[in-house]
């Protein structure tokens, strides 16, 4: 005789064999859709914290405590994903990081304004040392502004315009001044020990 549980999969699956194959390979399905769901969401948070990691962390970090939260860390953001498109060269960063009328207030002769500065320096500094990296030494929020201390190492085995490179240490630091606007960097204000930089590429005598 059969069980009443066992009598509703007969009236669904028209047969014994039929009607329990079916049942099991629906609870199946709906395991599996709840395990995929599960492991998706553990996934894109994994991925997600990862991504977040993947920026360049200030050594010190120093923030004006009367600053709401969400400004604070729209800004520290801001300023990560722009100073790691510097040791990376991932343009994506700098697109994420600047405002569509992003301002560089100390524009060297021969680069273009906007994002096209940038961009093109990158290009330029990591065709010469590929294995270019950035440290942010020190990063104070305060106000709308993020200035940071940069300390940018490698090697100097590429090609900066017509100088072969013979892996010379490059070390040199750098300080830029961002005004954040809507999370994302309108202005800079920036000053590099060119002359220490020039002395490392050969291009300047020490």
């Amino acid at each position: 005789m059969p069980s009443l549980s066992d009598r509703h999969i007969l009236a669904r699956g028209g047969n014994s064999a039929i009607g329990l194959a079916t049942a099991a390979s629906f609870s199946d399905r709906v395991l599996a859709v709840m395990l995929l769901g599960a492991l998706a969401l553990m996934l894109s948070g994994t991925f997600a914290f990862a991504a977040a990691t993947e920026l360049v962390q200030p050594h010190t970090l120093i923030v004006d405590g009367s600053l709401p939260k969400a400004q604070v860390d729209a800004q520290i953001l801001a300023a990560r994903r722009y100073d790691t498109f510097w040791s990376t060269g991932n343009e994506a960063l700098a697109r994420a990081a600047l405002a569509h009328d992003f301002t560089d207030r100390t524009l060297p002769a021969g680069r273009p304004e906007g994002l096209a500065g940038p961009l093109a320096a990158s290009k330029l500094m990591h065709a010469a040392i590929p294995d270019l990296r950035c440290e942010i030494e020190q990063m104070i929020v305060a106000g709308d502004r993020v200035a940071v201390h940069l300390h940018f190492r490698g090697h100097f085995t590429g090609r900066f315009r017509q100088t072969q490179g013979q892996g010379q240490a490059i070390d040199f630091v750098a300080t830029d001044i961002y005004r954040i606007a809507n999370g994302r960097i309108a202005d800079n204000w920036h000053i590099e020990d060119n002359l220490t930089l020039m002395q490392q590429l050969g291009l300047v005598a020490k």
